[in-house]
């Protein structure tokens, strides 16, 4: 029991994927899968944060 709620909900979620159009940006998906970014992006960024994730930057970019 319970079951028909959480497969309600599933297929739900996979119809609006399935059906619903998605606009999407190709450009920015590219820069973040080739690592760049823009310097907007991280003005955003707490610099505590950028502090916690500077261990896993690439050191051959700088």
């Amino acid at each position: 029991m319970g079951r028909g709620r959480a497969k309600a909900k599933q297929t739900k979620v996979a119809r609006d994927l399935k059906y619903r159009t998605h606009e999407t940006d190709f450009g920015a998906l590219a820069n973040e899968l080739h690592g760049q970014s823009n310097s907007d992006d991280t003005s955003q960024i707490e610099p505590e944060e950028l502090e916690k994730w500077s261990d896993y930057s690439d050191s051959r970019r700088d």
